[in-house]
This record gives structure tokens, C-alpha cells and sequence, in this order.
């Protein structure tokens, strides 16, 4: 079977921003298992795996706009300090904070006495990534998976 929209695709992956040391493997630990289709990946990684099948290896360089888009000035904000619940800060940081609209991760700037300056672009944002990926297995998706947009079973959500 190939890979296309509503199949489950396991796969192990390395990433790394272009020409650089990788930042992220699954290879030492459990596979990746998403349903295709669903947005579960980037769609630039998405698009190179479709049409490839078990036992496939796939290296590709994806585009800021196809990974997590291009910087956007203007995304700086000032927080109150006490939302971060005590928690040590500094500059580099990766935080996620509850908003309105769910978690939200943003990187922390500069920590003040009562606020704290965060950048509230992605950290991947602006950067072409380079993946390589092994794929495990490949099989269609059962229509309750499809009807909740995520895989079930191992490597998925279990309910």
C-alpha cells in the first residue's frame, strides 16, 4: 500500500534545520504513527512522503512556508510574570502557556521584575528543515480514525 490521504503512516525521523546538526530523532525510540490528510505534520513533509510505501526512505529539504511559515515581525508581546506560575526563567527559554485559544508556545526574550518579553513566532519559523525518514508500515485508516482525524491503537491516541 501507499502512502495517501487517510492511510497511517508509522515512521522514524530525523530532523535537522538545512545543513545543520539534527535537532529532533526518533530513531532510538517509537516510531511516529499519523494519519495522512489530517494535519498531523507539516505539510511540506506530508507531500514528500505521499505515493511511498513500507520500507521507503525519504530525505527532503522543506521550505519555511511548507514547515512552520516564515518570521513575522510584530509578534512580541509583554506578560505579566505571574502567569508563568513561578516558574525560572530566561531568555531562550521555550514556554508554553493556556490562552483562550488553547496552549500556546513562545519563546522567552527577557525576564523583568513584574513582566516577561516573549516572541510568539514558532522557533522553527523562517527555517528550511531537512528530514529523513524510514517508513515502518503504511494501512488504511479505520473510519472511526478518520472521523476523529487522528490514529488509534499504538503510536496513536488511546480511547
Amino acid at each position: 500500500m501507499t502512502i495517501e490521504k487517510n492511510s497511517v503512516v508509522t515512521f522514524h525521523y530525523t530532523v535537522a534545520e538545512a545543513g545543520q546538526a539534527p535537532l529532533e530523532s526518533s530513531a532510538d525510540g517509537q516510531p511516529l504513527s499519523v494519519l495522512v490528510g489530517h494535519g498531523a505534520i507539516i505539510p511540506g513533509l506530508e507531500e514528500a512522503l505521499m505515493g511511498k510505501a513500507e520500507g521507503d526512505k525519504v530525505e527532503v529539504t522543506v521550505a519555511p512556508e511548507q514547515a512552520y511559515g516564515q518570521r513575522r515581525e510584530g509578534m512580541t508581546q509583554r506578560i505579566p510574570k505571574k502567569l508563568f506560575k513561578n516558574a525560572k526563567l530566561a531568555a531562550g527559554m521555550q514556554v508554553v502557556l493556556p490562552t483562550e485559544m488553547g496552549p500556546r508556545a513562545m519563546t522567552v526574550l527577557k525576564v523583568g521584575m513584574t513582566a516577561v518579553d516573549v516572541d510568539l513566532n514558532h522557533p522553527m519559523a523562517g527555517k528550511a528543515l531537512d528530514f529523513k525518514v524510514e517508513i515502518l508500515g503504511v494501512r488504511a485508516a479505520s473510519d472511526e480514525e478518520i472521523a476523529h482525524g487522528h490514529v488509534h491503537g499504538d503510536g496513536g491516541v488511546q480511547h
